[in-house]
């Protein structure tokens, strides 16, 4: 019997090489797609069975976790993780298989061995969320460290109104009306922050909860954000992702 296999992995050099590496040793199984976020990957999981799941942890939306509390899948899961000690040990600490990026071929080899014997990775619903869980306290920042001349402050995160990019750099907006550059980009800082409590509302801006001031209906299905403290422009959200934005306001995320 043919497996069918989904690659959740949203960097495309990655996900290309898996795919080589699936050919190579498992020429009879099927690629049914590659996904790179929380989103798409549940939309094709609604519309499709896949035999195996390989999966890396942290997506351009959010961690791979998030997937499986939003839906309820049996599939087996061979998770995949560049090197990150609390993901590493919030593995082992929940007795959960996963490969080291880069995938060494022997190992995936031995995974693929694994899932045919067994025809599972046995890994339960209480075990993905202990991991999440466990993952979760250590890299969901509590503050940021700034820096004004020569000196060094923090800010809560609480205290965040919005993370702003423009011109290659990235700022951060207190509910204070202070501004101050950090040094992340947007995406890697949305593995960094609590997804409840800021949400990517545009390509140049994640904003908390208490940093929108007014939120209404834009032109062809989008909306219109302004935030306080006032950002450098209105934020314009897209046809796309307007639903989602409406969602997380509503606390449906």
């Amino acid at each position: 019997m043919k497996n069918n296999y989904l690659i959740i992995e949203d960097e495309v050099l990655a996900a290309d090489e898996l795919q080589r590496m699936m050919k190579k040793l498992r020429p009879d199984y099927h690629l049914i797609g590659v996904t790179g976020t929380i989103k798409e990957t549940c939309e094709m999981l609604r519309n499709s069975s896949p035999d195996l799941l390989l999966s890396d942890i942290r997506l351009s939306d959010g961690l791979s976790f998030d997937i499986f509390f939003q839906m309820s899948t049996d599939t087996p899961i061979i998770f995949t993780t560049a090197f990150d000690e609390y993901a590493i040990q919030a593995f082992k600490n929940n007795s959960v298989d996963y490969l080291l990026k880069p995938i060494d071929e022997e190992f995936l080899e031995r995974a693929l061995a694994k899932f045919e014997k067994h025809q599972q990775i046995l890994i339960s619903s209480e075990q993905i969320k202990n991991v999440a869980t466990e993952y979760q306290s250590h890299i969901i920042k509590t503050r940021f460290l700034v820096q004004i001349g020569d000196e060094f402050r923090h800010v809560e995160t609480k205290d965040i109104a919005y993370f702003y990019s423009e011109e290659k750099y990235t700022y951060l907006y207190t509910t204070q009306n202070k501004k101050y550059i950090i040094p992340y980009t947007l995406d890697s800082l949305q593995n960094m922050i609590d997804n409840k409590q800021f949400f990517r509302i545009s390509r140049n801006c994640i904003c908390a909860i208490q940093g929108i001031a007014r939120c209404s209906r834009y032109f062809s299905g989008r909306l219109c954000v302004q935030l306080k403290p006032e950002s450098p422009a209105n934020i314009i959200v897209s046809r796309s992702r307007a639903a989602d934005v409406l969602n997380w306001m509503d606390d449906k995320i």
